[in-house]
This record gives structure tokens, sequence and C-alpha cells, in this order.
């Protein structure tokens, strides 16, 4: 084995702390050796025979440079007692002599093969992990589900579909109007994550009522990972505050600030806040606008007030803070049930070029229904009959459509019904869905065009009222009537008879997880305390005053089918945004008086992939206001067995006279008149809605066809199941030590021989991560890792943002190669860097050429694979690896040389393909748009223009793509 031999005055590089730049020695003591790091201003000893450090030694030809940094050309290398001096030209041409201690100590050794020269060689499983980083981000960059991959949410068709629709816009303005329980707010997510993986939105702003502030913050968290900050006034005067002391700090340097204000709102790139905290400080809703989002989103926008005559102020927030930010997401409840001038409001805040005129917008939805009338009359299963008997459906079509669709179709009916005759019917269904009024800027999925939703079933448990919640009536209002625990005061478990019922039935339903709500927190505290310790029942409590952490390991004791708990006690949070569709009963222990906010309470069971019916359990007091509130929802607008779309709007026609009877639970008369009056409005109502549907605006939010091809190719990369050996592979070469925990499910803990002091997403304490979106779904408490969770895609950039696995040395045994040759495997990759927002990975993905040839320039990348060096590769003593390639050095160099030359003929080909890819699909997407734009005025100028000039930056950028060299191993063939 080579001997090492260390001398004062050599230069040497820290195999392990590379970024201390070139080391001097000092002094060598016995067995040990001191080196100064001069660029770093720091001090190393090691033990010769095992010092983690390569010599540096520069060869004739290579340019280096002196401690002034000026640069000069070797041109002989002499060893003096063991130093070496170095003679050369610099950039004059006159002659220098450099002694290798007056060397430049900055210099850093990145590109591949100068770390290779410099004795600064890999593992090769380093180097394999380098290599399928780069694979498996190409393979992400061209997956057609990009961006949706990582959501912690069940793959639901009409949500993913609209999340790819709208997220491949150049900054979508929509409206997202979803009957209650479908989804919005994933939706959102999903868009606005598709967004931000993908480049096309780095700075959000989401707005929300006061009461959806957590929701949105632990959504968005949870199911997204996405660490949105809260700006309320105390986080502003304190980011305020920090900013002046900086700007004083800028001052002192001699910086001149003057006139620059401190904006919160520019303190995070994604923001959360309160629709009242803008409306309320007119600095702050400054502040706001100031600050430029790529977007916007706003929550509950349908109790944004407008019309001709008067604009309230939370509208005229939202519509300053619309026009300033280049993409728009609405949430709203369904449009149809707030009247026509309600939804012109909400569209003329996406875009009031467009939508300038109420009277203009009320005559053009009408010319649309002859085309939602058309289109059912396509739809419908005797379409080709009808159209043979009938010509009025074809002049219809000639009208919209042109001849050619029209003289298509009407030479088919000639034949018998043919799969042909099916296609052109979809075709023109897709055209119309193209024309189609606001069917581009509005999204609306119902139950009924929805499947997969159970059943629901009510069962009332009427209780007979204590004497001391009777005695108090006297002076109750609505709400305390409504829930006894706060007329009977500290000493309501005691004397409230539904404590002992729910006891009771708990016992009774043993085996079964019941999911209780009640309205209040203190409620939920009391009611878990008094089952758990003086009943034996096992529960768990879940309430706004737990942290985020205390929450989700309640919702995972709940889950837990062994040793969990059997039932999970909520306050009104918890019909917020979880998902507990494993249980199917559902104990109401009393009953809001929000028509919505009870729909949300039933919808945490109700959601599709429920197995079971939806058991609905509510106690009672007979002859109270519960049992009338109880009787209004069920026998009134029938909102228990039933989704209600116009709950809520029933509940504000009727309040008055439903009040009435709740503080006079007696009067049976007036109670049965209610009844009568609100089944009668509820039955109008719904008919107006289905009446008013629009089948043209149904089929247009979800292209059932598209979204099952969205969903099975989610199933498909999920499948693969490359992720969970690749971050094996990652945990095991950065040190992070892993324990078994369940199928799919691995605990991460940091060890104490990790390579960096600290691993994207890793904490001191030990973190439970999840492959499967099965466990995760049911596990909140568990980390959902896929391709774009923020640790996978930290990993990888801690890999390739690196000199990590760069170089590589090993032998072979290939019995067709003589012993001795040497063969080097070059890996290149096309460089293109361009802005993200173009999104030119689509075409040009990270993409790897990968050349291996040996000393007589013979190609062998397609023969030797990479999967044979793995295989076949044997690794060799680091020093015997370092004494080999300094002797083969220029031979090395010059089949690098070679294999450049050939990685950049491949490149060629690889450009010109993406290039002509790109004219055709943006090409094509830029003709339908200007030709849909002469027939639907929801095509904006602004798309049109950003994606002309798209095309021409794209075209720009991918004719200056480069070849770079990433990562070189060299091999030796043996015996």
């Amino acid at each position: 084995m080579h001997q090492v031999t260390f001398v004062p005055g050599q230069r040497w590089v820290s195999n392990t702390e590379s970024e201390l730049g070139l080391g001097i020695v000092l002094e060598v003591i016995g067995r040990r050796v001191e080196i100064s790091f001069p660029a770093a201003a720091e001090r190393r000893t090691y033990a010769v025979d095992n010092a983690p450090l390569s010599r540096v030694q520069y060869d004739v030809g290579q340019k280096i440079q002196d401690e002034g940094g000026q640069e000069f050309v070797i041109d002989e290398v002499l060893d003096n007692n063991g130093c070496l001096i170095y003679s050369g030209r610099d950039e004059s041409e006159e002659s220098v002599v450099i002694p290798e201690m007056e060397l430049n100590s900055f210099i850093q050794f990145n590109k591949p093969q100068d770390r290779l020269f410099a004795g600064q060689i890999d593992k090769n499983r380093a180097f394999e992990l380098r290599y399928n980083s780069l694979e498996q981000i190409r393979h992400q960059q061209q997956s057609p589900v990009r961006g949706l991959l990582g959501a912690r949410v069940q793959l639901l068709p009409h949500q993913l579909y609209i999340a790819q629709e709208a997220a491949n816009r150049y900054a979508p303005r929509v409206l997202l109007a979803d009957e209650v329980g479908l989804g919005k707010t994933i939706e959102a997510g999903l868009i606005l994550h598709q967004q931000l993986i993908t480049g096309r939105a780095k700075r959000v702003l989401i707005v929300v009522p006061d009461s959806l502030l957590h929701q949105w913050l632990v959504e968005m968290l949870r199911r997204f990972n996405l660490f949105f900050t809260i700006l309320d006034e105390d986080r502003c005067q304190g980011l305020e505050e920090h900013g002046e002391a900086a700007d004083a700090l800028w001052e002192d340097d001699g910086q001149d600030v003057e006139g620059s204000e401190y904006n919160p709102f520019e303190s995070a790139q994604l923001v959360l806040c309160t629709l009242s905290f803008l409306t309320d400080n007119p600095k702050r809703h400054g502040q706001a606008v100031a600050a430029e989002w790529d977007l916007l989103i706003v929550d509950e926008a349908h109790h944004l007030e407008w019309s001709e005559e008067n604009v309230s102020p939370a509208y005229s927030c939202v519509e300053y803070l619309a026009r300033r930010s280049r993409g728009l997401l609405l949430l709203t409840a369904t449009p149809e049930q707030l009247g026509v001038a309600s939804h012109f409001a909400r569209l003329r805040l996406l875009d009031p070029d467009r939508y300038f005129d109420l009277t203009s917008f009320i005559d053009e939805e009408k010319n649309h229904q002859p085309v939602n009338a058309l289109v059912q009359q396509l739809l419908s299963e005797d379409a080709f009959t009808e159209l043979q008997s009938t010509t009025s459906a074809l002049v219809q079509l000639r009208t919209y459509l042109g001849d050619g669709t029209a003289d298509t179709l009407e030479s088919l009916l000639d034949e018998e019904h043919s799969q042909e005759f099916d296609d052109q019917i979809s075709s023109a269904i897709g055209d119309l869905l193209d024309r189609h009024g606001t069917g581009r800027v509005l999204f609306r999925n119902t139950r009924s065009s929805v499947a997969g939703f159970p059943d629901r079933k009510l069962q009332g448990y009427p209780l007979i009222a204590s004497s001391d919640y009777l005695d108090a009536l006297s002076s109750a209002t609505v709400v305390e009537r409504l829930a006894p625990e706060l007329l009977l005061g500290s000493r309501w478990i005691s004397v409230d008879p539904r404590v002992e019922w729910l006891a009771d039935w708990l016992k009774q339903y043993r085996g079964e997880k019941v999911l209780v709500i009640c309205a209040r927190a203190e409620t939920a505290l009391d009611l878990e305390e008094n089952l758990r310790l003086r009943k034996g029942i096992h529960s768990a409590v879940f309430h706004e005053g737990l942290s985020l952490v205390a929450r989700d390991r309640a919702a995972a004791y709940f889950a837990d089918d062994e040793d969990g708990a059997q039932v999970l006690i909520c306050s009104e949070i918890g019909s917020e945004g979880r998902n507990f569709q494993f249980s199917h009963h559902l104990v109401l222990f009393d009953l809001p008086l929000n028509a919505d906010l009870l729909e949300q309470r039933i919808g945490r069971l109700d959601r599709i992939g429920q197995r079971h019916t939806v058991e609905i359990h509510v106690p009672y007091y007979q002859d109270s206001a519960q049992a009338v509130l109880l009787d209004w929802y069920h026998h009134g607008i029938n909102a228990f067995e039933r989704t209600c779309p116009a709950g809520l709007v029933l509940y504000n026609q009727f309040k008055e006279q439903l009040h009435y009877c709740l503080l006079n639970s007696e009067d049976r008369v007036a109670l049965g008149q209610l009844l009568t009056e609100t089944r009668q409005r509820t039955d109008e109502t719904l008919a107006a809605l289905q009446q008013g549907r629009d089948r043209l605006l149904e089929l247009n939010s979800c292209n059932h066809e598209k979204a099952d091809e969205i969903v099975v190719a989610m199933v498909e990369e999920e499948r693969r199941q490359e992720l969970s050996a690749y971050m094996e592979q990652v945990f095991d070469q950065f040190g992070v030590d892993q324990e078994h925990h369940s199928a799919g499910s691995v605990i991460l803990k940091p060890s104490d021989h990790m390579v960096n002091h600290s691993f994207p997403g890793l904490t001191e304490d030990a973190l439970t991560v999840t492959f499967s979106r099965e466990v995760a779904l049911s596990r909140e408490d568990i980390q959902f890792l896929s391709w774009e969770h923020p640790m996978v895609s930290g990993a990888m950039d801690m890999v390739l943002s690196s000199d990590f696995g760069n170089t590589a040395f090993c032998t072979l045994k290939l019995p067709p190669l003589k012993a001795g040759t040497l063969l080097v495997e070059a890996i290149f990759v096309v460089q293109c860097t361009a802005p993200a927002e173009l999104q030119l990975e689509r075409y040009l993905p990270l993409t790897t050429v990968r050349i291996v040839i040996d000393s007589n320039d013979t190609n062998f990348s397609k023969i030797i694979t990479t999967a044979h060096i793995e295989k076949l590769g044997q690794k060799v003593p680091k020093r015997s690896a370092q004494d080999l390639i300094r002797h083969t050095r220029q031979q090395i160099t010059q089949m690098i040389t070679q294999s450049e030359g050939l990685a950049q003929a491949q490149v060629n080909a690889i450009v010109e393909d993406a290039v002509n890819r790109m004219q055709e699909e943006q090409g094509s997407e830029l003709e339908r748009l200007v030709a849909l734009s002469a027939v639907n005025p929801n095509i904006r100028q602004q798309e049109i223009d950003y994606l002309t000039l798209s095309i021409a930056n794209m075209n720009s950028y991918l004719q200056d793509a480069r070849i770079k060299l990433d990562a070189v191993r060299v091999a030796l063939v043996t015996d």
C-alpha cells in the first residue's frame, strides 16, 4: 500500500470538509499531523495513518492561482524535498515560479474532474444515488400528474380534474362553487400546490372569515405541507419594529433607506389573514394591495355583498386585491341559490372588463339556455333516433359549430348507430363546452353528478329534561335552550340526562368507533373526562385549545383499531376539515342553528368512500327547543338524511318563525304551520335549483374520462414503489436511522454518524413517515412522503446541489475486455436555465446523457449499463484509487474530453426534439384560444398574449441549452 508522507508546506484538501479550501501542513508530530486552512481560518489535527485528506498536485497545462488571485498556466512541476514548485506563464506570458505553499487557499474543487484529480473520491453507492436522483427528477418533471401527488387527499376524480384544469392555466382566475361536502378547500389547495410545485406561483395570499382562519392554516399544513404565515395586528407591529431596527442598521452602514416603509405582507411568500383584519385596518389593506401576489384565494366569497347601488366594504377590499393579483380563486356557495346579481358580483371580481354590466350579463345568460338544452338532447340515450327524426338539433349545431360538425353527424345518421357516431357526439359536446359562457371561469359539481356517497339515517332519542333545566327556562335565550349545560352551570354533568344516555349508549356499541360533536370546547372536555374517569370508556377529546400535534395525536388515538379510543369528542372545530370516515356513527350532542354547520358535522363521516350508512344519533329533551329544531331540520328541510344546498337560505327566510317556536316550544300549532310552510318552500327551492341545473356547466366542471385518466396516472405513479427504495438509499447514505413502524411506515431518527448536521424535515425527535396514501389518510399524525414532500425534494436537492457522489472509482471483471483496460463513465446533464413559470421541463426535463468509453475511444454506453457496474463493481482502497488516478490523469482527461463530444452529439438531437414538441403543442393551444376568443368572451386577451410571448421565450431558452459534466466514475478492468 502507498505510504502517505506529510511534509510541512504541502497542500492537502479535506475529503469530509471540502468547503475549508486548500490546507497547509504545519507540522508532523509522531503519528499526528496539524493542518491549517487559511480560507476558513481553521486548524485541524489528524491521525497520520487514517487522515481524511487528499494531496493536491496540479499537472502541466492546468490553470492555477497564487495568493493574490493571479492565474498562470503550469509548464513544469518540480519536487523539492516533498514539496512542489510550479513554474509557468501568467496572462502576460511572463515566467512565474510559485511554491505550492503560496497557492490560493480559497480554491474549491466543485467540478467532478477537479475533485477526482484532487483525490476526492466518493463511494460507488454515493455515485449511484446521485445518478438515481437525476433520473427520478427527470421522471417527475415529465409526470402528467406533477403537482398533485404530494397532497394528503383522496383520489377523487372531480377534485383532481378541476385542479389539473385550472392549475395548468396562466394565472388562473376561477370560481369554485361545488356543493357543500365536495371539497372546495381541497380543490383550491390542489391548484395552489400545483402552481407552487411547477413554479407558476411563488407569492400567495389567502383571505378567509375569522372562523375559518385556523381551519385553513391546518388544512394547508396537514394536507399540502404548506407553511403559511398568519398576519394579524400584533404580528404586523412586531414585524414593523423588527424591520425598523434592521433599517437602522443599514443606515449605520451608510445605506440610504429613506422612504422605504417596511411592509409586513412582504415578510413571507405564503400569507394567511382574515377579511375583517383587512377591512378594519385601512393601513394593512393598503399594504396587502401594495404587495404583489401571484395568487389570491378568498373563501366564503358569497358573503361579499354587492349591488349596482351599494358596494360593501368587504367587497371593495377584495376587489382592490383582486385587481393587483395575477391569479384569483374564489370559493363560494352554489351560485343559483344566491341570485343572479350575487353571482354576477363574483364574476366581475374575476374579470371586471368582461363582466361590466349586470343587465348585459342577464341577457347573455339567457342566450346560453338553448345551448344547454341542446347538450341535454345530445346526451340523451335516444340522441341517434331524435337526430334522425328531427332536424332542429342539426340546425342548432350548424349555428353554433359550423357546417363541418353538422354535416359529419348528418352523414352518420344514414348508417346504424356506431362508435363513430358516439365519438362525433362527444366531440361536438366538447366544442360546445369550450364555447359556453361562464364554463371556463366557473366550476361547480353537485352530489347528483358525483357518485360514491353513502346513505344517511337519523335516530332521535327523546329524554326527559331535569327540573333544574325547566326552572331556568323563563329567562333563557335560544342559545341557552339549545345548550342545557349553559343553564345548568358547573354541575351540569351530574344532572343532564344526555350524559347518562351517552355512557349507556356507548356501552351498547362497545365495538364501534363513535364521533361525538358538540358546540363548545368546555362541554367536550367535561364530557370526555366523565366518560374516561367515571365510566371507564376509552375516549379522546379534540378542541381548538389543543396544539396541532395534540390534535393529531387525539385523532390518531381514535383511528387506532386495536388500542385506540372508542369515542372521540369534538368541539365545533371537529367538523372542520377532518376525515373520520372509518367511523359511521355520529352523535350530535347538540344541534347548531346554522344549517351549513350541521352539514359540515355530518360531512365528517358522509364522504365518498364511506362503506356504511351514516348513522346520525341525536339525544334531545322532549317538548323543548331541542325537539323543535330537530323537527325543523328533519321534517322541514330534511337536512339529516340528505344534503340541503339551500339550508342557510331557508333558515334566513324562516328565522323569525323558527326562533318563536324555539322560545315557545309548547305552541304546537305554530310549529305545525312552520313545518308545513318550510316543507313547501324547500320543495319549491330544490325544484327550482334542479330546473335551473346547467348541465353544460356540470360537464365542464368534470370531464369524467379525463378525470379518470388523472386518477389512473396517480395510482400508477404510486404503484412504482420506487420512492421507498430511493429514500432508504438516502437515509443510509446520510446517516439517518430507520426503524420499522408498520406496513409502509418507518420511524426516522437522527444518528450520531450523520453526514450533515441536519437533514431536511428531520428534528431531534423521532418522526414517523409513511409511503402509503391509505395509511396517511387514516393516520394524520404520520407524515405522508411523496416525491413532492419537502423532505424528499430537500434530500434530492441536498444530493444534487453539492458535490456529493460526483466522483467514484471501482474495479470490474468483464471477460470480453482485457485486464488493465481503463473505463470512464461520464454523466452529463442538459442545462437550460429559464424562469420557472415557463415550465420548460415539460419539453426538456433534467436530461442525463451517460457515456462509457475506454482509452481507445470505444463507446460502451449501450453495452455496459449502470446496472452492470452496480452489480459487478468492486470497491478499492481509497489510497490505491488515488494513486492509480494520479498516474493515469492525462489519459482520463482525454477520455472525458472525448465523452463530452459524444454527449454533445446526442444533446443536439434532444434539444431539436424538445423545440419541435413545444412548438407543436403550444402552437395548437394558441390557435385554439385565438379561435375560441371569437366566440367565448371568457378567453382573456392576457392569456393569449402571455402564451404568444411564452412560445417565443421558450424557443429562445431551449436553443441556449448546454451540457455539463455532473459526475464521473473510473473503472479498471481486472482478471
